[in-house]
């Protein structure tokens, strides 16, 4: 199957109202409105297909790009690309969740996570927190360095106030994946919550809501789960 092919597949699966949905959530550029789980069947059907993605990526239709984040191949992805796709990407979903997710699963992640983190452009520092949200998500233990991430948890304290509206969001998201996924580091970071307190965050039109990290990681606490790693941490 060629991207042309592909393109032609998924547009009958789109709709007007999602694309409306996916405009509210800052989502630019051409775009069919094909909802996630659909894209992700079409991925099931295709496979794991590393040239296609960089063809659908290129192709700047959004649905297409999103599905290329499905179907790249973490182990063949370089740090170029992921830099490429990333200035590419002018869709917050794209920037927080499809390149961060497939940086993560690669041999690039931890290193593009702190390259990103430091930048002032708020579109690239999402995305390094992103990354390493999800980094801590899925990778062992004894594989991370656990000073270090005690050292992000106290730059999260120091600054999430005055940084930008989506790095706070994610600066949150980051002190809660570590207390769900790295058990040595639950306490330190309920600690690091509970200093920063609520985090305000400007969601636009969406009805999405802001996770209240001490409640949420005491679910789950509640549930069991803590420690528990995710099998990818693309979505």
């Amino acid at each position: 199957m060629n991207v042309r092919s592909l393109l032609k597949k998924i547009k009958p699966l789109g709709s007007d109202r999602y694309c409306n949905t996916l405009k509210r959530h800052g989502v630019v550029g051409p775009l069919y409105g094909v909802k996630i789980e659909d894209l992700k069947k079409i991925q099931k059907e295709v496979g794991n297909d590393h040239e296609l993605a960089l063809e659908l990526y290129d192709s700047g239709v959004y649905d297409a790009m999103y599905l290329a984040g499905l179907m790249a191949d973490s182990q063949k992805i370089t740090k170029t690309l992921l830099r490429k796709w990333l200035k590419q990407a002018t869709s917050p979903t794209l920037q927080e969740y499809t390149i961060p997710g497939l940086a993560a699963e690669s041999k690039h992640g931890h290193d593009l996570a702190i390259e990103w983190m430091a930048s002032t452009k708020e579109e690239v520092a999402v995305a390094g927190w992103a990354t390493f949200s999800g980094l801590v998500s899925i990778t062992d233990d004894d594989a991370l360095d656990l000073k270090e991430i005690k050292q992000l948890l106290k730059r999260v304290e120091k600054t999430i106030h005055t940084s930008p509206n989506r790095v706070r969001y994610w600066m949150n998201n980051f002190v809660i994946s570590v207390a769900c996924y790295i058990a040595p580091l639950t306490e330190t970071a309920i600690q690091s919550a509970e200093k920063i307190g609520k985090v305000t965050i400007d969601m636009g039109e969406t009805a999405c809501k802001v996770p209240d990290a001490v409640p949420y990681i005491a679910k789950v606490q509640k549930r069991g789960t803590i420690g528990k790693k995710r099998k990818t941490a693309r979505c």
